[in-house]
């Protein structure tokens, strides 16, 4: 199996897709091969903040070993929910750093290949045909967007879900699959009320099974088109400070806890009362949305979800 680079440096760095394109092998792909990361090394660029200590290597691979130790009986998912907090608490970037996707190629490839193959890779098939090959992993979970990527999912998971400073409704909705792989794809997630409403119905029990947070989701982005969630549920008018704050503080904090959650910047927190008014809305769009086994859902209802 791929195995941690054989060579890290003290710094995190920025990878461009096409320099990451030469090292995403077969063999790396399928498990087989390591980066190497002596050659990889040359082709990267300077973190804008590199003087500063956000852009340490050492603490994000730490984390990552913790990761690998203590999820390595488990379904690699599972790693989900306890990684991107701290993954999100431990690099300490604004919206515009983490947009840009040279940062994450790096992790995927400078510091944790390892880690994305453990994770990504693909579970053989039943009735394996000679023309698919190997279990591998995709491509975009190296190099590629943001919803997809490995690290970078889980990051942006924690920025749109976590209410301030708290990163609970992070745990919650990163140990739903469904909400990284489709709430991360819709643009009103962006909207913390609505983000933090889709996880209180995770957290009541209102919306469990793969199939329900699919129904669920695709009901929400729906209803988008024609209610606009900022007006009838406002959000607090952002302050940037607490951000820059939390950033400069980052020059002497410790270690991300591994067992308690971190904190995020002491942001104000979704208005309660926006949540609330999306709660009662999308468990009405909910009861109403078609979904495949539950009774009634085939009744004009126009198929399945």
């Amino acid at each position: 199996m791929t195995d941690k680079p054989n060579f890290l440096p003290e710094r995190l760095a920025l990878l461009a897709d096409l320099n990451a394109a030469q090292f995403l092998s077969e063999g790396l792909r399928t498990g087989k091969e390591d980066v190497p990361a002596i050659a990889l090394n040359k082709t990267t660029e300077p973190l804008p903040h590199d003087g500063e200590s956000r852009a340490e290597l050492p603490p994000v691979r730490a984390l990552v070993d913790d990761a690998l130790y203590q999820f390595r009986d488990e379904r690699p998912t599972a790693a989900d929910a306890w990684l991107a907090p701290r993954l999100h608490a431990t690099l300490r970037l604004t919206r515009r750093e983490a947009a840009d996707r040279r940062i994450w190629n790096y992790l995927a490839l400078g510091v944790a290949p390892d880690y994305v193959v453990w994770r990504h890779l693909s579970e053989p098939k039943k009735k394996q045909d000679a023309s698919d090959g190997p279990p591998k992993v995709a491509v975009a979970r190296f190099r590629g967007p943001a919803y997809t990527q490995a690290f970078a999912r889980l990051w942006w998971a924690a920025e749109l879900f976590r209410d301030g400073p708290d990163y609970r409704p992070v745990v919650t909705a990163c140990g739903n699959q469904e909400m990284l792989n489709t709430a991360l794809r819709m643009d009103v997630i962006e909207h913390r009320p609505t983000a933090q409403a889709m996880v209180r119905l995770l957290e009541r029990g209102t919306v469990t099974k793969t199939r329900e947070t699919n129904a669920m989701a695709a009901a929400i982005n729906a209803s988008a088109a024609t209610l606009m969630y900022d007006v009838v549920a406002p959000d607090a008018e952002r302050d940037g400070r607490p951000l820059r704050e939390w950033i400069e503080a980052a020059e002497s904090a410790p270690a991300v806890p591994r067992r308690g959650l971190p904190s995020g910047p002491v942001e104000e927190k979704a208005p309660e009362r926006s949540v609330d008014v999306l709660v009662d809305h999308f468990a009405e769009l909910f009861a109403g949305a078609p979904v495949r086994g539950r009774p009634g859902a085939d009744e004009g209802t126009g198929g399945e979800v």
